[in-house]
């Protein structure tokens, strides 16, 4: 029997806020624990939470770029549930009235496009981090992230494969930084995804039992851990047996899932609406000016790069997946109005140093001026682009001024036809088997003495003067 895999997804994405959902204590990653929280965060009796209105902001901003209606009526609930990382035993998010609901986003795998529903988007807040020590063989816990913002973001369960899925959590993921809704630093968990998975025989209506891995942040673990639960749901049903509607962990060493507890349901949470937080009235007006500060997405970002800049499609996905790339490809564009140049370095040089250093995307700080600078320099002749490319690494890596860099180094480059005429000479001089070589017929040996040349002359000749003296040069010796 062929089977087919069915997958849904609730994404948590940590808002940007500054303070918590429901008090006045930072939301900033990291601190020593249990140093981020206050009465109301570590859940003490008495307490009264107060809503930060940022949060709906950021709600209803989401809710919009992922064609969602908004509710314009709706409030908190209690979810009730023991875990030791939850002080207060229960979660204020929303059950009955989301803040979000009926939305859809499009993807497009292997060149087919699809549109993938938002069942909803609701606000609630985070709970705090259990810290196993296995020197002590205790478990700890850290209470600063308790309260942090939180959206939910429901899809219907719509994928069928895990490429769909990762198509999906990508645009997600550039659309809530786009939004500044999101940082969406996975390795801080600051976007994570609980993956509900079952099969079902081809043709059929009927879902299959599903199972649950939860708080994965990873892309590449999602993906194999989609394909992996899959095959072994197929693999149980194929021997007779049955799947079981549980929870189960990944484990990304083991490239295996494990089963952890039996799922839950909505009725073991007993919810019931949040007597301590007042419904939210949300007018027209205030959605209409969350629409009008809307900044251009990614994929109408994407549209314009392509006709406005003539970029290729490739490269507008490339510059535009992150947002502070874009930005950088922007401003530098708009300095030195290059923008096919500035395309090729930040593509080039600046992924390849990105990569080489393990810089994220969020954590860059090299100012587009100065990039721009390194392209108008290589425009008037100043350097070449080899000079260029080293210019560019010292800004990456140390924010120099090209300027003062290049003349501080001697970089500037040499278009002294005389001493490049001595240079090639003397080139020509030493490597006589090279012009043998040419006379064989042999052309690779024109480009070695090229290179000789450059080496010689420390690679700041002008590449134009270098092979024009040179094809001079050899026409007399080649006669």
């Amino acid at each position: 029997m062929n089977y087919q895999t069915v997958v849904g997804l609730e994404v948590h994405v940590e808002l940007s806020t500054k303070s918590k959902i429901f008090c006045s204590c930072t939301t900033e990653f990291g601190g020593e624990p249990n140093t981020h929280v206050c009465p109301v965060c570590s859940g003490m009796p008495g307490v009264l939470p107060v809503l930060n209105k940022k949060v709906v902001d950021f709600a209803i901003r989401a809710g919009l770029a992922t064609n969602c209606e908004i509710t314009r009526y709706n409030k908190f609930d209690r979810k009730n549930y023991f875990y030791p990382d939850l002080p207060k035993a229960y979660q204020v998010s929303q059950l009955y009235l989301p803040i979000c609901r009926n939305g859809k986003v499009e993807i497009e795998v292997d060149g087919k496009k699809k549109y993938i529903g938002i069942h909803e988007i609701h606000m609630e807040e985070d709970a705090g981090k259990l810290v196993h020590d296995p020197w002590d063989d205790c478990t700890l816990v850290d209470y600063n992230r308790c309260g942090v913002p939180l959206l939910e973001i429901v899809s219907e369960p719509d994928f069928r494969s895990a490429d769909e899925v990762i198509a999906y959590l990508t645009k997600l993921r550039e659309t809530m930084m786009y939004l500044g809704v999101s940082d969406c630093k996975m390795q801080e968990g600051s976007m994570r995804a609980d993956v509900n998975i079952s099969v079902m025989p081809v043709g059929s209506a009927k879902f299959g039992t599903r199972t649950e891995m939860k708080n994965m942040n990873s892309f590449k673990a999602i993906y194999r851990a989609i394909n992996y639960e899959a095959k072994r749901q197929i693999e149980l049903l194929e021997s007779g047996g049955t799947v079981t509607q549980e929870t189960r962990r990944w484990d990304d060493n083991k490239d295996a899932s494990f089963a952890m507890r039996s799922k839950e349901n909505a009725q073991d949470y007993r919810y019931f609406p949040e007597p301590d937080l007042l419904p939210i009235e949300i007018s027209d007006s205030w959605i209409k000016d969350t629409q009008d500060n809307m900044p251009e997405l990614p994929e109408a970002k994407r549209a314009r790069y392509m006709s406005e800049f003539g970029l290729s499609e490739y490269d507008a996905s490339v510059i535009t997946a992150e947002r502070q790339v874009a930005y950088i490809f922007e401003d530098a564009t708009a300095i030195c109005g290059k923008p096919k140049e500035v395309c090729n370095y930040v593509m080039g040089e600046l992924m390849r140093l990105m990569s080489e250093t393990g810089t994220l995307a969020e954590e860059l700080e090299i100012e587009p001026k100065k990039i721009a600078d390194i392209i108008e320099f290589v425009a008037q002749g100043k350097i070449n682009r080899s000079v260029a490319k080293e210019v560019f690494e010292a800004v990456f890596k140390k924010n120099v001024d090209p300027a003062k860099y290049i003349e501080e180094n001697n970089l500037a480059m040499v278009d002294d036809t005389s001493l490049v005429e001595e240079t090639v000479a003397k080139v020509i001089a030493d490597n006589p088997k090279s012009i043998e070589d040419l006379k064989a017929g042999k052309e690779k040996a024109k480009g070695f003495l090229v290179g000789q040349t450059m080496k010689a002359l420390k690679g700041k000749a002008n590449p134009q003067t270098v092979n024009k003296v040179l094809n001079e040069k050899l026409a007399e010796v080649l006669k």
